[in-house]
C-alpha cells in the first residue's frame, strides 16, 4: 500500500510534511549504510584527518542549496527582492540535533522563535532530500500571491486540505541561510503510527519567514529592490553579494540550437517558409534516410541512444524504444528534466513513461538548464550534474480512436513548436465522406480544420480501409494549395485562421 501524508503548522514559519512510500528493504539498507559510512570517522587509516561529524552528505547539501536558489529565482509573479541563499553550518547543527530526537513535530520550542523550519519524513524506497524540497515548492499550486487563501489545512491529529507554508518559507525573500540534516530513526511515532527506519529530513532557515499577514516577497523586476548590502549584485534573479554571475561559454553539449535564430538566414531565400516550420526540420537532418524524414514521425532508436545523438527539428520528437532497456548501460542525468547526454529510453523508464517492454516516447526540448538532480526511480538510478546543459522532458504518447470528421484543431491545436498530438486510429471508408462534412484543405501541409483521416488518405499515409497515423501540429500558413491525390480532391485557401499539420505513417 502506498500512502502520502502531510501536515502544516502555521506558527511564524513552522511547517511540516510527511510522505510514506512502499518498503524496499535492500534500498533502505543501502541508504542507512550510506549515511553511516559518512558519519563514522575512518579509523582504519592512521594518517586519516579527523572529520567533523555531519548528518548530511556533501552532494545532498549541494543539491538542497542549488535547488532552493533555482526555485527562488523562478517564482511567479517575479520577485524584486529575493535574496540568494547560502548554507549555514550552525543551522545544520541545530537541524542535526533536532533530527536525532526522532520527534515528528517542530522543535526545539526555544529555537522556533528565531528560525523557520520545514520537516519531511518517509520510509521505504530511497528519496533524496532534494525530492522533498521540490515537494515543498510544489505547494505553490495551492497558494495565491500575495497571501494565502485556499491554503488553510485543518490540523487536529492529522492535517487535511491544501497547505503552502513549506512553499512560502522556501521562497521567503529575506530568508537567506539554510542548514539541513537527515537522520534515520529506528522507530518514529508519526501521527500515532510507529514507523521503523524512518528517514527524517529537517531544514532550518534564518531569518525566519511565514510571518502572518505578510507576502513572502515583493513583486517586480528581479533584483530591482535588493537591500543596499548587496551592492547591486544580481545572480539568476536573486540579490547576490559579489559580481553578477557570468556565463562566458555555457556547456551547450553540442546539441540542436533553437530554431528561431535560423529563420532570419533562411527568410531571404525562402520568404514563404517563415510563417511555418516544417521545412526547417527537413533541412536539419540530412544524414537520415529520406523515407524516415518524410514518412515516419516516430524514429526507432536503441536503448543507449542519447538525446544529443538524434536528429534535430520538430519531426525528431517522437521515438520508439525497444524492449529490455532497464539493465542497459545508457546513463541518465537528472529527474523530470534530463541532460541531453542521457539515454532517451532509460530516461523514459526512469520517469515512468514506459516500462521494460519499451514503447513510444515524446520529447520536449528545453534550453540550457542550470543543473540536474539525481534520483532512483522505477529501477533506474540517475546521476547529478552541477553545470548547465541543454535538457529534455519525456511524455507518454496517447492513442486515440477518431472518426472521419475529427480535426487537429479539436484534439491538439498548435501551441508551440513542441506541441504533441496523440497517435490516431482512423476507421474505414472515410474516403466516401462528402467534403462539406469532412473537408481537406492543402497538400502535404494541411489546415488544422481538415479531416485528419481524409487528409491521411490524401497524403497516402493510410488506405481507404483506415489505420493508424501520427500527427505533427504546426503553426498557421498564409495559403494552402489543393490537389487531387488518392481519390480525394483537397481545397485551396488563403489567409485562413488556425494552425496546420502534417500526417505521418506508422510502422507496422
Amino acid at each position: 500500500m502506498n500512502r502520502l501524508v502531510s501536515i502544516a503548522l502555521l506558527f511564524l514559519g513552522a511547517s511540516l510534511s510527511a510522505s510514506l512510500f512502499l518498503p524496499d528493504s535492500l534500498e533502505l539498507r543501502q541508504l542507512m549504510q550510506r549515511y553511516q559510512d559518512e558519519l563514522e570517522p575512518n579509523s582504519t587509516k592512521a594518517d586519516a584527518p579527523l572529520r567533523t561529524r555531519r548528518a548530511i552528505r556533501w552532494t545532498d547539501r549541494e543539491e538542497i542549496l542549488q535547488l532552493h536558489n533555482k526555485l527562488r529565482g523562478e517564482v511567479y509573479p517575479t520577485a524584486s527582492n529575493m535574496e540568494y541563499m547560502v548554507w549555514d553550518d550552525e543551522l545544520e547543527k541545530s537541524a542535526t540535533h533536532w533530527a536525532e530526537q526522532c520527534q515528528w513535530e517542530h522543535g526545539p520550542q526555544d529555537l522556533l522563535m528565531s528560525i523557520g523550519q520545514n520537516l519531511a519524513v518517509h520510509w521505504g524506497r530511497y528519496r533524496s532530500p532534494a525530492y522533498h524540497v521540490q515537494a515543498w515548492y510544489d505547494e505553490v499550486k495551492d497558494y495565491t500571491y500575495p497571501y494565502q487563501h485556499e491554503c488553510n489545512p485543518w490540523c487536529p491529529e492529522r492535517c487535511s486540505g491544501p497547505m503552502c507554508t513549506h512553499y512560502t518559507q522556501l521562497v521567503w525573500a529575506t530568508t537567506n541561510r539554510v542548514g539541513c540534516a537527515v537522520h534515520t530513526c529506528p522507530r518514529m511515532n508519526v501521527w500515532g503510527e510507529v514507523w521503523e527506519n524512518a528517514v527524517y529530513l529537517v531544514c532550518n532557515y534564518s531569518p525566519k519567514g511565514n510571518w502572518i499577514g505578510e507576502a513572502p516577497y515583493q513583486h517586480g523586476r528581479p533584483c530591482s529592490q535588493c537591500p543596499p548590502s548587496y551592492g547591486g549584485g544580481c545572480r539568476n534573479n536573486l540579490c547576490y553579494k559579489g559580481d553578477p554571475e557570468r556565463h562566458e561559454s555555457p556547456d551547450m553539449n553540442e546539441v540542436e540550437k533553437p530554431q528561431e535564430p535560423v529563420q532570419p538566414q533562411t527568410t531571404p531565400i525562402k520568404p514563404q517558409s517563415k510563417p511555418y516550420s516544417p521545412k526547417k526540420p527537413a533541412n536539419a537532418k540530412p544524414s537520415l534516410p529520406k523515407t524516415t524524414s518524410t514518412t515516419y514521425l516516430a524514429q526507432n532508436i536503441k536503448c543507449e541512444t542519447k538525446m544529443r545523438d538524434k536528429c534535430k527539428g520538430a519531426t525528431c520528437n517522437r521515438f520508439n524504444c525497444p524492449a529490455n532497456c532497464l539493465n542497459k548501460k545508457g546513463k541518465v542525468w537528472g529527474t523530470l528534466y534530463y541532460d541531453v547526454q542521457s539515454s532517451i529510453c532509460r530516461a523514459a523508464i526512469h520517469y515512468g513513461i514506459i516500462d521494460n517492454n519499451g514503447g513510444l516516447v515524446d520529447i520536449t526540448r528545453k534550453d540550457s538548464f542550470p543543473f540536474f538532480v539525481k534520483a532512483t526511480k522505477n529501477g533506474v538510478e540517475s546521476f547529478s550534474k552541477y553545470k548547465p546543459g541543454n535538457a529534455f522532458m519525456v511524455s507518454k504518447v496517447e492513442e486515440q480512436t477518431i472518426d472521419c470528421y475529427t480535426t487537429v484543431a479539436e484534439i491538439c491545436p498548435f501551441k508551440a513548436s513542441t506541441s504533441h498530438c496523440p497517435r490516431v486510429f482512423c476507421p474505414a471508408n472515410c474516403i466516401n465522406e462528402p467534403s462539406y462534412w469532412a473537408p481537406v484543405v492543402g497538400s502535404n501541409i494541411y489546415a488544422d480544420g481538415s479531416s485528419i483521416c481524409r487528409a491521411a488518405i490524401h497524403a497516402g499515409v493510410i488506405k481507404a480501409d483506415g489505420g493508424y497515423a501520427d500527427l505533427l501540429a504546426l503553426d498557421k500558413r498564409k495559403s494552402y494549395t489543393g490537389t487531387m491525390k488518392n481519390g480525394i480532391q483537397s481545397e485551396s485557401k488563403t489567409n485562413t485562421e488556425g494552425g496546420s499539420f502534417r500526417v505521418f505513417a506508422v510502422r507496422e
